[in-house]
């Protein structure tokens, strides 16, 4: 059997060099993450994370979780503007750690692309570098695939996965609802990761707007508006635990504030949630007027201008807020739990 001469890997479309430069372009943005207890230097086969503090802890529990943003790579990918969007992976990703009151430690990313473009990946790479920070978690390790006639040149994706710790006896969740608790709301920055699907076919392919239109409502272009990249509240969050009396939190994202508020809400009780007491922010609205698509539709798919919720003791509520606003975000009581009348949350009033 003759086997031809000449061929390479590059040839076949995989560039490892590429994959080396890229790792050099990333290595500052990833060092910039290290906690005290990373012990591995980027390029190892594993990230190795010193756990030698559980000795100190009751009854440590290790929390982790995965993601990916979505379609919202489409927008970034059409604007070629990559340093943002590993923002949304890091809030998807961390700020699920922290709704069981976990502190995020340490977080490793995928991207599988079509062509390993060197500057591409590391601007996808600061970006979640960028979260990281913000998330106080150290990007510990990651991988590049370059795949070739699987995907486009032009194509990516992005996906991962964290690792976080909390005491055994300081889980937060449903357990720990009880009747007359108070629901805090906290301010999105807009979209976060969520909905993108809808959103793309409604302005993008059935009304035909381009990404570059400049919408009033916005104050900026539809592409601008798209990206705009999710808030993390993971910081904010565990500093509410230590300040306040925190029973819960619901990270609203993928079905809504009803979809996920319901999770934490014991059989019996029902959280009440008041429309009136804050206003979505406009592309929600310009989405359901262009689209002809009904309240009850957006609540399902957006999270209406609420990324996280905190359910707290009634005498908490006012510090809660308090504490949340230190931290830059805007925050309200939105609501309270109530006894059942059969359903787990209930949205009340119109919104403000």
């Amino acid at each position: 059997m003759s086997v031809e001469s000449g061929m390479t890997y590059k040839g076949s479309g995989v560039d490892i060099e590429a994959g080396d430069r890229a790792v050099a372009l990333m290595r500052a943005a990833v060092s910039s993450t290290d906690r005290p207890e990373v012990v591995s230097a980027i390029g190892g086969f594993a990230g190795l994370f010193d756990v030698s503090r559980l000795k100190g802890m009751r009854r440590p529990l290790l929390a982790t979780s995965t993601d990916g943003v979505g379609t919202k790579l489409a927008i970034a990918r059409a604007l070629g503007k990559h340093d943002t969007i590993g923002l949304d992976l890091v809030a998807m990703v961390a700020d699920d750690l922290v709704v069981c009151g976990a502190e995020p430690l340490f977080l490793t990313d995928y991207i599988a692309c079509g062509k390993l473009v060197p500057d591409r990946i590391a601007a996808i790479v600061s970006g979640i570098a960028d979260g990281c920070r913000q998330a106080g978690c150290s990007l510990i390790g990651g991988e590049t695939a370059e795949h070739p006639g699987v995907m486009a040149p032009d194509e990516y994706d992005v996906a991962g996965a964290a690792t976080g710790i909390v005491e055994a006896d300081a889980v937060l969740g449903a357990d720990k609802v009880r009747l007359d608790d108070v629901i805090i709301a906290m301010g999105s920055s807009g979209l976060h990761s969520n909905g993108y699907s809808l959103v793309r076919k409604v302005l993008l392919d059935n009304a035909g707007w381009d990404l570059s239109r400049h919408v009033d409502e916005f104050g900026r272009t539809v592409g601008e508006e798209l990206l705009e990249p999710t808030t993390i509240y993971s910081k904010a969050c565990l500093d509410l635990v230590a300040r306040a009396e925190v029973h819960a939190f619901s990270h609203i994202t993928g079905g809504g504030i009803g979809g996920n508020l319901g999770r934490v809400v014991p059989e019996g009780l029902m959280a009440t949630v008041d429309r009136s007491t804050w206003s979505p922010h406009p592309i929600f609205g310009v989405v359901g007027e262009v689209g002809g698509v009904a309240v009850e539709e957006l609540e399902k798919a957006f999270n209406m201008g609420v990324g996280m919720m905190a359910v707290v003791a009634p005498d908490s509520a006012d510090a809660a807020v308090d504490v949340l606003v230190e931290h830059g975000l805007s925050a309200w009581v939105v609501g309270r739990v109530d006894s059942s009348d059969g359903t787990s949350v209930e949205l009340v009033g119109e919104y403000n």
